[in-house]
C-alpha cells in the first residue's frame, strides 16, 4: 500500500468494478469513476455496495480493506485482505500476556483510564473531575475486566450528559442508544464510532499484532477485539469533540464516491 494512498468514501450506493489494475466505481445517480487502485488505501462504505471476485483478488493483492457501516452508520463489518503481518513471535507474546491474568488486567486498566482521561480532556476538565476521581480510585480495586467495562460505562453516562450541556438541543444526546439511534446526536457518534473502529483495524492490520488476542474484551468475541480496545481511545477524543463544534444544524459535508480526504488524527 503507497504511503500517498488515500482512503475513499463510499456514500451513494454503488457497485465495484475491475478494469485492469484500476477500480471502476458505477453509481445510479451519476457517472463512471475510474480509480487507480494504488491510490486506494482503504474503502468505507457507506450505501449498499456491490463487489465482485475479480475485486476482491486485486484489493487482496495490493492489501487494502473495505470497511462497511450499517444502516444506523455504526460499524457493520469488513472485507479483510489476507493476514500477510502477523509474526508469530509477536502473537505468542501477545497470547502469553493475555493468558497473565495480572498483566493483562493491568493493561486492561490502562485503556479504561487513558479512555477516560481524554473524554474528560475533551469535554470537561472541572465539570468531570469527580467522576474521573471516582473512576480512579474503582480501577484499583478491579478484579476483572467485566468490572473494568462496568466502571468504564458509569463514567460514560456521566460525560454524555455533561456534553449534552454544551450541545444545542437538536444534537443532545439524552442518554446513549443504538441500533437504532434515537436522534441525531447519537447517530452522529455511531457513525464516527464506525469510522474510528474501521480506521483502526486498517492500522491494526499492518502491524505484527494479532486481532483476534484480548485484553479489555473477551477473546471468544467475533469481533477483532484489539481494535475495539484501541478505537475506545481515539473515539473517546474524536466523537466529543466533532460533537461540540458547534455546526449549524442542517450544515452537512458534500462527499462523493470519487474524493477521499485524508483522515485527522485522533
Amino acid at each position: 500500500m503507497p504511503a500517498a494512498a488515500r482512503t475513499y468514501w463510499l456514500t451513494s450506493p454503488c457497485r465495484i468494478r475491475r478494469k485492469d489494475e484500476s477500480l471502476v466505481i458505477e453509481r445510479e445517480a451519476a457517472g463512471k469513476v475510474h480509480i487507480p487502485v494504488t491510490d486506494v488505501r482503504d474503502i468505507v462504505a457507506c450505501a449498499e455496495t456491490d463487489i465482485n471476485t475479480s475485486v476482491v483478488a486485486l484489493l487482496n493483492r495490493h492489501r487494502i480493506n473495505v470497511h462497511l457501516l450499517s444502516h444506523y452508520g455504526d460499524y457493520a463489518g469488513s472485507l479483510l485482505t489476507s493476514d500477510t503481518s502477523t509474526s508469530g513471535e509477536t502473537v505468542l507474546a501477545q497470547a502469553r500476556l493475555a493468558e497473565n491474568p495480572e498483566a493483562a488486567l493491568q493493561i486492561a486498566r490502562s485503556i479504561v483510564g487513558s479512555t477516560a482521561f481524554n473524554v474528560r480532556r475533551v469535554i470537561d476538565r472541572n465539570l468531570l473531575a469527580r467522576p474521573y476521581d471516582v473512576l480512579q480510585k474503582s480501577l484499583e480495586t478491579a478484579d476483572n475486566s467485566a468490572h473494568l467495562m462496568g466502571i468504564e460505562g458509569t463514567f460514560r453516562r456521566s460525560a454524555w450528559e455533561v456534553l449534552d450541556t454544551k450541545l444545542p438541543g437538536w444534537l443532545q444526546l439524552g442518554g446513549r442508544s443504538r441500533r437504532p439511534p434515537k436522534n441525531a446526536g447519537n447517530a452522529f457518534i455511531s457513525y464516527v464510532n464506525g469510522i474510528m473502529y474501521a480506521r483502526t483495524l486498517t492500522a491494526l492490520r499492518l502491524t505484527p499484532l494479532h486481532t483476534g488476542i484480548a485484553f479489555l474484551h473477551s477473546s471468544m468475541e467475533r469481533q477483532p477485539t484489539p481494535s475495539s480496545s484501541i478505537y475506545r481511545r481515539c473515539s473517546s477524543r474524536c466523537s466529543p469533540s466533532a460533537c461540540s463544534c458547534g455546526w449549524p444544524r442542517g450544515t452537512s459535508s458534500k462527499s462523493t464516491t470519487s474524493t477521499a480526504e485524508p483522515t485527522r488524527p485522533c
